[in-house]
Parts: structure tokens; C-alpha cells; sequence
């Protein structure tokens, strides 16, 4: 995974920190998302990213606040789940809207490792 990590410092302009913690936020989301099955085909293609999921801030606060309410009032589980993130990104210091140049970097290494099952897998879940 320090791959993955030395991508998105380098891409992203991001200390190491940030991109472990943005990182493990977006494969806990996915984690979440697709369940231990379909997860376990992640991790397996990506061996590490339970570390990274480990490494992810909490993303209570607001971000998780707002999440509920999305979601309480038929809000759609993604709208909670990016307001969840969007918790968990301000207390790396990062805006919400680098979570969106996240994704195509870690789907990008999700292929390149893992194959076409392991980034359908999460680009479906990150959508």
C-alpha cells in the first residue's frame, strides 16, 4: 500500500498522513458498502488496505451529523456516506472536494494490482 500512499502525496501534493487517512476513509466507506464478501476479493487483490482502513480518522463531528439527517430524511445512503467522508477529510486538513481526486487515483491502483473485479468492486461501492 505505500505505493498507493507514494501516488496520492505525489499526485495530490498531500503529506503521507493525509493520503493514509484519506485512503483508508474511501476503502472503509467501501468496506461498508460491499460487505465482508465482497470485500474480502478486495482485500485480497489489495493486500494492506485493511491497514489503510485501520489508519482512517473517525468522521463523527458535522460531517456525520449531516450524514444521519441525509439519510434519516431519504437523503440516499450516498449523500450520507460523502457527508461522512467529508468528516473524516477535514481532520486530515483536506476539503472535501479532494475526495473526488482521490477516487481515480485509488480505482487507477486498484486495477493495476487487483484487476478488473477489484476496481469494478470499488468503483461500484465509491460511486
Amino acid at each position: 500500500m505505500m505505493e498507493l500512499v507514494q501516488q496520492l502525496t505525489r499526485n495530490l501534493g498531500i503529506n503521507e498522513n493525509q493520503a493514509k487517512g484519506g485512503a483508508g476513509l474511501l476503502f472503509k466507506l467501501a468496506k461498508d458498502k460491499l460487505g465482508s464478501g465482497d470485500f474480502s476479493k478486495v482485500a485480497e487483490a489489495l493486500p494492506g488496505v485493511d491497514s489503510l482502513v485501520q489508519s482512517a480518522p473517525g468522521s463523527g463531528g458535522l460531517g456525520a451529523a449531516i450524514g444521519s439527517i441525509a439519510s434519516a430524511f431519504g437523503g440516499g445512503e450516498k449523500l450520507a456516506g460523502l457527508a461522512g467522508l467529508a468528516g473524516g477529510f477535514s481532520k486530515l486538513d483536506l476539503d472535501s472536494g479532494m475526495i473526488a481526486k482521490f477516487v481515480p487515483i485509488i480505482l487507477s491502483f486498484a486495477q493495476s494490482k487487483g484487476g478488473d473485479l477489484a476496481k469494478n468492486l470499488l468503483a461500484g461501492a465509491l460511486k
